[in-house]
C-alpha cells in the first residue's frame, strides 16, 4: 500500500479500513528496519494511528507538527515521503533517527532533547499571528517529557497568551490521573461535541444577562461546574493553566482520533488532547517489555531476542557495580538520575538502596540542584546523567554546586561520540563548559578499572567532581588491580624522546598502539595518560614539553575549549614556545550520524590517525631543520 499511495496527501481520502491496513504495513516496516538498524522501536509502534490521524486532519508541512524528543517520529518520516529510504535509518548519510529540517520540510524543528515541543510550537504560533498567516500548530509530547520544567513553563505561557495551539499529550506509560470509567468517557465525549460546547457557551451568556439574579446564578453554577470537574475530569490541571482539555482519547482508534483532532482544529485558544497509547503496540515482545525495547540495537524479529552481551563489562556496568559496593560501606551515598535508571547503570543501586535512590524524571536541572541540597545536608550525592543531557543543567552545576563547593559527584555517561543517535546526542562539549567552572575537578578514565578508582577517589573528596566516560564496553583490563593515584596526577605509560602523546580517556590505548607503529619507523614516542583535565598535571606536561620537540593531545571531544586547549593555555602561561603542538579531536561543528568507529576514523581518532599525524609532523620538522 505504501508503494501505491502518494503520502501524506492520500491519507485524507482513505477509509478507516484502509488506514488500519496501512497502520499494519507501517508496523511491519518499523519492526523489520529497527531489527536491522537499531533505534527507538516501542515509542514508534505506539504512535502509528496517532501519526496517521494527524496527517489525515492537518496539512503538513503548511500546518506545523512538532515532535517532542523525536523518539516517536519514525512513522511521521515514513508517511512524509521517506519510506523508500527508511532502510538507511541511523546510518551515515541516511535517514536520521530524529526530526531534521535539512532532511524534509515536514520536519519543522530539530529535536533530540525532551520537553521542548510546546515552547517551539508557541513560538511558531505567535509568529503566525504576528505575520497574519493562517496555519495550525500541533505539539506532540509524551507523558515522560511533560515532567521537564520547560514543558510546564511553556504551558503556563501558552495559557496566558491564549493563542490557537494544539498540544497532543501522548500518555503511553505513566497515568496522569486514574481512569474514572463511564462518567469520564461521557464527559469527554460531551466536551468533544461542538454543538453542545456552543450551547453551553450560549447558555452561560443568557444566564449572565438575567437582571439582578443572573450574575449571582452564573457564579453559583460555575462553582458547581468546577467542583464536578475536580472530581471527575483528569485534565483539571490543564484547564487551570488556560487550556481546553479533551480526553482521554483512545490513541489506537483512528476514527476517534480523527474526529477529536478535527474538533480541536476548530477550537479557539490553546487545546490539550490527552491521548492514551500503548508503547510497543502490535509487537508482543515490545508490548511486554517497552522499557527494554524503547531503544534497541538489532534484534531477532521472530523472538524479540536481543544480542548477547559478551566480552568486557561496559563502563556503565562498572560504574553501577562500584557505586553499589561503595554505598554498602557508606550510608551517606545517594544516587540521582533523570529518567535513565537503566541507561546510567543504577538499576542495581535502586534495588539495593531504594530509599537512597531518586529518579526525578526528565528534569536534569532539578536533579543537580536537589543533589546540592542533599550535599549541603551532609549526604554524598552521585548524579548520573548522559553528557548530552547534562548540558541542560549548566547553571545548576555552576550556581548550585560549584559556587558553594558542594561535594557532588557527576557521573557523565555517554561522553564523546555515541554513534547512530547523531548530533543531538554526541557528548562532545562537556569538557569545554565544565572546565571553566571554578573548583570543579574533572577526571577521565583510560579504562574501566581506572573508572572504578576515580569514582572511589571522588567520593572521598569534599568538593564537586565530574567523571566522564564513554558509551560501550571497557578494554577488558583486570578489575582486581587497584592503582591508587592523587587528584591531578597523570600517568606516564611510555618513554620516548621524539614526541609525546598526551591522551585522554579511551584515546589512551589508541595512543599506545600508535606509539608501537611509530617505533617501527624509528620514531620513539612517549605516551602520557592525562587522567585529569582539571587540575592538569602541570609539572608532568611542562617537563615533557621541554624534553621533546612535538606534543600531541588526543581527546574524544571538540577541540574548542577542550583538553588540548587547556594544554595550550598552560604552555602559553609558562612561556614555552619552541615545542610544536598538534591537537586531535573534533572540529568546531556538530558531528554527524555514523557509528563510533566510523566517526573515529573520519576525524583521525584511531591508532593509524595518530600515527599519521605524528609521522607527518615529524617529517615536516626534519625537513625544516635541513
Amino acid at each position: 500500500m505504501l508503494a501505491d499511495r502518494k503520502l501524506p496527501e492520500d491519507l485524507k481520502k482513505m477509509s478507516y479500513t484502509e488506514l488500519e491496513d496501512l497502520a499494519a504495513e507501517i508496523r511491519n516496516l518499523l519492526i523489520e528496519t529497527v531489527a536491522k538498524r537499531g533505534g527507538h522501536l516501542a515509542p514508534n509502534l505506539g504512535v502509528v494511528e496517532l501519526t496517521l490521524a494527524l496527517h489525515k486532519v492537518f496539512n503538513s508541512p503548511e500546518d506545523k507538527i512538532i515532535w517532542d524528543v523525536g523518539h516517536q517520529s519514525y512513522v511521521h518520516k515514513i508517511v512524509t515521503g521517506r519510506w523508500q529510504d527508511f532502510h538507511t535509518l541511523r546510518q551515515r548519510g541516511g535517514i536520521s533517527g530524529f526530526p531534521k529540517p535539512e532532511e524534509s520540510p515536514h520536519d519543522v524543528f530539530a529535536t533530540g532533547h525532551s520537553s521542548t515541543s510546546i515552547s517551539v510550537a508557541l513560538g511558531l504560533a505567535k509568529a503566525r499571528d504576528l505575520r497574519g498567516e493562517d496555519y495550525k500548530v500541533v505539539a506532540v509530547i509524551g507523558d515522560g517529557s511533560l515532567t521537564g520544567g520547560l514543558a510546564f513553563e511553556a504551558l503556563n505561557n501558552a495559557g496566558h497568551l491564549k493563542t490557537n495551539l494544539i498540544v497532543v499529550l501522548n500518555d503511553n506509560e505513566m497515568s496522569i490521573a486514574p481512569n474514572v470509567g463511564a462518567l469520564s468517557t461521557y464527559l469527554s465525549q460531551a466536551r468533544l461535541n461542538p454543538t453542545l460546547y456552543k450551547f453551553r457557551a450560549d447558555l452561560e451568556q443568557f444566564i449572565q444577562k438575567i437582571p439582578k439574579v443572573g450574575e449571582t446564578t452564573f457564579r453559583y453554577l460555575d462553582k458547581i461546574k468546577d467542583s464536578l470537574k475536580y472530581m471527575v475530569i483528569s485534565g483539571i490541571l490543564f484547564e487551570e493553566l488556560g487550556f481546553t482539555y479533551i480526553g482521554p482519547v483512545d490513541g489506537h482508534n483512528l476514527r476517534q482520533l480523527t474526529q477529536t483532532l478535527t474538533d480541536a482544529a476548530h477550537r479557539q485558544g490553546p487545546v490539550l488532547i490527552h491521548v492514551r497509547t500503548k508503547k510497543g503496540k502490535g509487537y508482543p515482545p515490545a508490548e511486554k517489555d517497552p522499557i527494554r525495547f524503547h531503544g534497541v540495537p538489532g534484534f531477532e524479529v521472530s523472538t524479540g531476542k536481543l544480542p548477547n552481551h559478551s566480552g568486557p563489562p561496559t563502563y556503565t556496568e562498572v560504574f553501577g557495580a562500584t557505586l553499589v559496593k561503595a554505598a554498602a560501606e557508606d550510608e551517606r551515598i545517594v544516587a540521582i538520575t533523570a529518567a535513565m535508571t537503566e541507561g546510567t547503570g543504577l538499576r542495581q543501586f535502586s534495588q539495593a538502596f531504594p530509599a537512597r535512590f531518586f529518579d526525578v524524571g526528565i528534569a536534569e536541572g532539578h536533579a543537580v540542584t536537589m543533589a546540592g541540597g542533599l550535599a549541603r545536608a551532609g549526604m554524598k550525592p552521585v548524579v548520573a546523567i548522559y553528557s548530552t543531557f547534562l548540558q541542560r543543567a549548566f547553571d545548576q552545576i555552576l550556581h548550585d554546586v560549584c559556587l558553594q563547593s558542594l561535594p557532588v559527584v557527576f557521573a557523565i555517561d555517554r561522553a564523546g561520540v555515541v554513534g547512530e543517535d547523531g548530533p543531538t546526542h554526541h557528548g562532545v562539549f562537556d569538557l569545554a563548559y565544565l572546565r571553566m567552572m571554578p573548583g570543579l575537578t574533572i577526571m577521565v578514565p583510560k579504562d574501566e578499572n581506572e573508572l572504578r578508582q576515580m569514582l572511589l577517589l571522588a567520593l572521598k573528596m569534599d568538593k564537586p567532581v565530574a567523571i566522564r566516560y564513554p558509551r560501550g564496553q571497557g578494554t577488558g583490563g583486570s578489575l582486581s588491580t587497584v592503582q591508587a593515584f592523587k587528584s591531578g596526577e597523570a600517568e606516564v605509560l611510555r618513554e620516548g624522546d621524539d614526541a609525546a602523546i598526551l591522551a585522554l580517556g579511551p584515546m589512551v590505548h589508541k595512543a599506545m598502539t600508535a606509539a608501537d607503529l611509530l617505533k617501527n619507523i624509528g620514531i620513539h614516542c612517549a605516551v602520557i595518560n592525562a587522567r585529569f583535565v582539571k587540575p592538569l598535571d602541570q609539572q608532568t606536561i611542562l617537563d615533557w614539553a621541554r624534553r621533546v620537540p612535538h606534543l600531541i593531545t588526543v581527546e574524544d571531544h571538540v577541540l574548542t575549549g577542550g583538553f588540548g586547549s587547556a594544554v595550550l593555555e598552560l604552555l602559553a602561561e609558562a612561556g614555552i614556545q619552541h615545542v610544536q603542538i598538534t591537537r586531535l579531536g573534533y572540529p568546531d561543528q556538530f558531528i554527524e550520524t555514523a557509528t563510533i568507529p566510523e566517526l573515529h576514523e573520519l576525524y583521525g581518532l584511531t591508532a593509524e590517525g595518530i600515527f599519521r599525524s605524528v609521522a607527518g609532523r615529524r617529517l615536516t620538522l626534519a625537513s625544516g631543520k635541513k
